[in-house]
């Protein structure tokens, strides 16, 4: 039988994919690792289904190794005797607690057979929710911000977990970077913002990301020529003479 890690999405109801909800009609546990990723679930599957594990918000190492452990423990005769989901907001195999999940599946369950099903990550969606395109051949790098880091080198980055926003804001403009911020994108809990001011988003929360951009980046597309194309046609029928009507 099957353990699939199954990605919510950024966590409005709506965005999981087709595999992933007819996955999660089909398997006889659903896992979820918190409170938000289970508020997703519900929407899809009966709470009569659902299973909460317990995962510590601690950087305490033994701590995690043993949550890891037990959950492990506990999902393990579950995908034995039948097929079980272990669901996360975003992508699976994007900054998710499913990879240490999945390791110590590896390490003390090795007959569990493990399928990833992907959803859209915190990332792509943030993306869209500033309307960022990164078009063929541009570079962009994701970076963790924590506690007031500013991580600097790529022209372009996504930073997450960013729990000091004015401190990793004065740090990037210093650098050369302008910043937006994005908080709970596409989530129906909480309050979604969208700024560049990093006073709006100073408060402490998990859910909150950047983007950042060297100043005085120019790109170069293709497409460019449309623009100034449909500019040079604009100021010719603005100074073409006015049609002259028989009536």
């Amino acid at each position: 039988m099957t353990l699939y890690g199954v990605g919510l999405g950024p966590g409005a109801s709506d965005l999981i994919s087709v595999r992933g909800r007819e996955i999660l009609d089909g398997v006889d546990v659903v896992y979820s690792p918190g409170r938000l990723s289970r508020a997703v679930a519900t929407e899809h599957v009966p709470e009569s289904r659902i299973g909460d594990l317990d995962f510590p918000m601690t950087s305490d190492e033994d701590r995690l190794r043993e949550a890891w452990k037990e959950a492990a423990a506990e999902i393990a005769p579950e995908a034995r005797d039948g097929d079980v989901a272990f669901v996360t907001l975003g992508d699976p195999n994007v900054y998710s607690t499913f990879g240490h999940l999945r390791r110590t599946l590896d390490a003390f369950h090795p007959d569990i057979g493990v399928e990833i099903v992907p959803g859209i990550s915190a990332m792509t969606a943030f993306a869209t929710a500033l309307d960022v395109e990164v078009e063929a051949g541009a570079g962009l790098a994701l970076r963790e911000a924590a506690g007031g880091r500013a991580p600097t080198g790529p022209d372009r980055m996504v930073l997450f977990k960013v729990t000091d926003a004015p401190e990793t804001a004065r740090k990037l403009d210093q650098a050369g970077y302008d910043v937006r911020f994005g908080r709970r994108l596409f989530m129906e809990a909480g309050e979604t913002v969208v700024t560049a001011d990093a006073e709006r988003v100073a408060d402490r929360d998990y859910y909150t990301l950047a983007y950042a951009e060297r100043r005085g980046l120019e790109t170069s597309r293709a497409t460019d020529e449309f623009a100034a194309d449909a500019d040079a046609n604009s100021r010719v029928s603005a100074t073409a003479d006015p049609e002259v009507s028989d009536d």
